[in-house]
């Protein structure tokens, strides 16, 4: 059976490889592959093709609607009219919600993504030694595990 667990770069994943090893497991069916990290900033815009799930736009649809609300309401006893009032407003609140949020994403490391797992430990054993190296994998802080092979379970 094939175990597959991923590893932030730490001792805990040393432990983990001594550990099994001292198991019975050879030395030769463990594997461990480091992760490069993506280091390109993401892009500000989503297309219709990829979508990070961090949204430019939706506080400054947000805001373009209230200030458009209070520029039409307001523009009745103002000079210039409601529609002129309304489409002032809504351009204001979509510019402040795009600075908000460029703002937000400035403080908050928007450009670099932040990779969990840095390392995946692919594990060949027997079916007998599925529970042991589970244990030990978890008691090693994995982030994750999963089974190839006879019996795939994760528990």
């Amino acid at each position: 059976m094939l175990v597959v667990a991923t590893f932030d770069q730490s001792i805990y994943l040393e432990l983990a490889i001594t550990s099994i090893e001292q198991l019975g497991i050879p030395r030769n069916n463990l594997h461990a592959f480091p992760m490069d990290k993506w280091r390109e900033p993401r892009k500000p815009f989503d297309s219709i093709h990829s979508a990070d799930g961090f949204s430019m736009l939706d506080l400054a649809a947000i805001l373009g609607t209230c200030f458009m609300l209070l520029g039409a309401i307001y523009g009745f006893e103002l000079d210039w009219g409601p529609i002129l009032w309304g489409i002032i407003g809504a351009l204001f609140g979509i510019g402040l919600g795009i600075g908000i949020k460029f703002l937000m994403a400035k403080k908050s490391k928007f450009g670099i993504r932040n990779i969990t797992s840095e390392v995946v430990l692919m594990i060949q054993c027997e079916t007998t030694h599925w529970d042991s190296v589970k244990k030990i994998l978890w008691e090693n802080t994995a982030l994750g595990i999963s089974t190839v092979g006879e019996t795939a379970r994760i528990s």
